[in-house]
């Protein structure tokens, strides 16, 4: 093998005062979902959110919510999204899958708690989130 590669355990590590943000954001949409676009970086696995964009010309319901990715601005801090489950499941659908966004995904299902946000990779694999 020429080249080594490392392979890195993912962790997501979210800072509070988003953390809050985004449970009342979650709060406010339901009994629609919501979606926002993740902003942070990525460094040796660890994920590190610390923004949030309401993503341009979203559209929600109780079962959906997406946005057309053609309108988003270029800009390298997009690390992922994040949406919400109103029905309480903070497992991902095949159509959560199927539209991955960046590194990271994280679903919020209801009632929208301290204990309400999951992080998945692409896969639909879990990832371990911290909260700063």
């Amino acid at each position: 093998m020429f080249f080594k590669t490392k392979k890195f355990e993912r962790s997501v590590l979210l800072k509070k005062d988003f953390f809050y943000s985004i449970l009342t954001y979650c709060q406010m949409k339901h009994p629609n979902e919501c979606i926002l676009i993740l902003k942070g970086k990525s460094k040796n696995g660890q994920i590190k959110i610390d923004g949030l964009v309401i993503p341009p010309f979203n559209e929600t319901g109780p079962t959906f919510a997406g946005f057309p990715h053609s309108f988003l601005p270029l800009d390298m801090s997009y690390i992922g999204i994040i949406h919400s489950h109103p029905s309480g499941s903070a497992e991902p659908s095949v159509t959560d899958l199927h539209n991955f966004f960046g590194l990271v995904s994280l679903i919020v299902k209801s009632p929208y708690c301290d204990d309400s946000i999951f992080a998945w990779d692409s896969n639909g694999n879990s990832i371990p989130l911290s909260i700063e």
